[in-house]
């Protein structure tokens, strides 16, 4: 027999906080009725419905995936909508109260307090379903994740990790310390150190960090080194391509091979519109670099350092846009002696 699931979720009273009903609250990241839905996909359960206020269905809605969305009704229409299922041969379960799935079970709370000891379990119960599939985790006091996360065996996670979202980690990296993911994909043998990304996509045998930034909309080839101060915004960053430390790259696409001097900038913002930025494969940018959108610095090409790049670089081309150097003999010495009489 079909089976289905409804919720209640009250805009009212005491199983709401903040405004929000208890169902909504965050666990781990997500709301609990996320853990929910999750647990009862796991029994089969593919039809859901949130009896609910206008007000609620908006927040209700990122619970759910998006290929299983759930029907919705008032509490006043909920009575004629369960009898038509029953005539329709469905076996509806109701949830009245707030759950939380633990194990098998889903275990009531009535206040936050009694929420936070659930998710103290839940914590320690996401660490060791991750441990049996061979993650190594070296303290999972420290360490906290997501129910979406997707984690390959053989990485290690060390202290101070937070992984969140539609995250998925390869095999065989290491993600931390002080490090937070939020619905990146990272490939296999990366090493993430010290740094922060979201929403973003990192190949394979990387290493990022420490202490570098990747915002959202960036994807990074495999082999690729992104160092330290480091921060990269909606770009796309080719295989074997380093940036060791001190750049900014955004709204920009990048070849393969290609290196970074520090102190490199992409000026992709002139005050009214954001530009981008294309370098081709193999292209070596000075340190100091500063490079103004839209502009193309083509295959192979060299930018000095100190160059100011305003206009397009042919392949092999060396780019040098700095004024020349001029020595003055003696006038150190000279500065000196004048200041000393004075």
């Amino acid at each position: 027999m079909n089976s289905c699931v409804a919720v209640h979720l009250p805009d009212g009273g005491s199983l709401v906080y903040h405004g929000k009903p208890l169902m909504l609250q965050q666990v781990m990241f997500c709301p609990a009725l996320t853990w929910c839905v999750r647990a009862w996909m796991a029994r089969d359960v593919r039809r859901f419905f949130v009896v609910c206020g206008e007000a609620v269905r908006l927040l209700a809605t990122p619970c759910f995936p998006r290929q299983l969305q759930p029907e919705f009704a008032s509490e006043e229409e909920w009575g004629a909508v369960r009898s038509r299922l029953e005539t329709e041969g469905w076996t509806v379960e109701e949830v009245r109260e707030p759950v939380m799935p633990l194990g098998n079970l889903m275990v009531a709370f009535h206040n936050l307090e009694e929420l936070s000891r659930l998710q103290d379990a839940c914590h320690s119960e996401i660490v060791a379903s991750h441990q049996k599939r061979g993650v190594l985790i070296l303290d999972s006091a420290s360490t906290y994740i997501d129910p979406r996360v997707d984690i390959g065996a053989g990485t290690l996670i060390l202290p101070n990790t937070i992984l969140r979202g539609e995250t998925r980690i390869g095999e065989d990296c290491e993600i931390g310390p002080n490090t937070m993911l939020d619905g990146c994909t990272v490939g296999r043998g990366t090493t993430v150190n010290s740094a922060q990304a979201r929403d973003s996509a990192i190949g394979e045998g990387c290493e990022i960090g420490p202490y570098t930034h990747i915002r959202p909309g960036c994807t990074v080839g495999d082999g690729s080194k992104i160092g330290a101060f480091v921060q990269l915004k909606n770009c796309n960053l080719g295989k074997g391509t380093k940036m060791a430390h001190l750049t900014y790259v955004g709204d920009a696409d990048v070849g393969d091979r290609c290196n970074f001097g520090c102190g490199t900038i992409t000026s992709n913002y002139d005050g009214f519109k954001k530009h981008r930025t294309t370098i081709g494969n193999d292209a070596f940018i000075g340190c100091n670099t500063n490079l103004v959108p839209p502009v193309e610095v083509g295959d192979g090409a060299y930018v000095a350092a100190g160059t100011t790049v305003t206009r397009n670089v042919p392949p092999d081309a060396l780019a040098v846009g700095r004024a020349r150097q001029e020595n003055k003999e003696g006038w150190a010495r000279r500065n000196r002696e004048l200041h000393r009489k004075k």
